[in-house]
């Protein structure tokens, strides 16, 4: 029976480690023996269809690098080339591609998109972003957390900034993996209510403030976001006033445990959410957090498509 990959909630605990696990391993190919990179191809003569709704820089060239170095090939399909549910209906769409390949990953607008694509496509199907959640993002970086050895029960996660869908897939992995998480985010913008629902039985692990300051102290992760999304230009001028205090700069920084990680998924509005100093600077682990998407999307490959 396939298995997709819709949100942090369609894997166990238990997947989530094997996932890391494997990723570690190849994660050690590509950075120590890049000689033998393609020595584990279990994917071989296997198709991939990256179906992309929305633009992408990482999420593209880490999904076709990793198709490539595990013996898929990559199939790209951007939104000029395939217009999902317009001139010919999503379930159709995903009927037809799925006897085409062997998995398929898309990234567009809205969640029911995804999930009616999945539930019409004979082959695994992942969520490489929608509107609402963005779970390989936050696979990644639990993972990046789990290298570093925060991955436990009692580190102090700072999320500041926009409840988005990165915001949204972090709190469904902070309940999964039982990681203590507080969101500073205004009012008006906090997550979505249902996905507080969801993760009812964690609220005493995981807060939300509309207080930067407080969330940030004594922390030992702290990840920001862009403020203004794709498709949310309008509101650019507005959410910059709203969100000034929510910056991450050293004065923000500061009130964090010295040696507190900074993360941000990129791309990063510099001077916006985030400020040279802080995204350059010796805490951050920005760009280990961007690498490490193409390990665990190689991994979650493997582990959909192979079985």
């Amino acid at each position: 029976m396939k298995k997709d990959f819709l949100s942090i909630q369609d894997l166990s605990l238990e997947e989530i480690y094997e996932i890391f696990e494997l990723a570690d391993e190849l994660r050690n190919i590509w950075r120590e023996k890049k000689g033998e990179v393609f020595s584990y191809q279990p994917l071989q003569g296997k198709t991939l269809a990256l179906i992309f709704d929305k633009p992408s820089t990482r999420t593209r060239v880490s999904f076709e690098v990793a198709a490539y170095h595990l013996g898929a090939h990559p199939v790209f399909l951007s939104a000029q080339d395939i217009h999902l549910g317009k001139s010919e209906s999503l379930e159709d769409t995903a009927r037809v591609i799925s006897k085409y390949v062997d998995a398929v990953v898309i990234r567009t607008f809205g969640q029911e998109k995804v999930e009616k694509f999945a539930a019409f496509s004979d082959v695994p199907v992942i969520n490489a972003l929608s509107d609402l959640l963005h779970p390989c993002q936050a696979l990644s970086d639990y993972y990046t957390l789990y290298r570093r050895k925060k991955l436990n029960q009692n580190i102090k996660f700072s999320y500041v900034g926009d409840g988005n869908n990165v915001c949204h897939s972090l709190i469904l992995g902070a309940a999964k993996l039982k990681v203590n998480l507080i969101v500073a985010t205004p009012e008006k913008y906090k997550p979505k209510p249902f996905i507080l629902k969801e993760i009812k039985e964690m609220q005493d692990k995981i807060k939300i403030t509309q207080d930067p300051k407080l969330a940030v102290d004594g922390a030992d992760v702290i990840y920001t976001d862009v403020w203004v999304s794709m498709g949310q230009e309008k509101e650019k001028k507005e959410k910059k006033e709203i969100f000034r205090p929510y910056q991450v700069n050293s004065s923000l920084l500061s009130l964090a445990k010295p040696d507190a990680l900074v993360m941000h998924c990129l791309p990063a509005h510099r001077g916006e959410e985030i400020t040279d100093e802080v995204i350059d600077g010796k805490n951050s682990i920005v760009l280990e957090q961007a690498e490490n998407r193409l390990h665990i999307q190689k991994a979650l490959l493997v582990k959909l498509m192979k079985g």
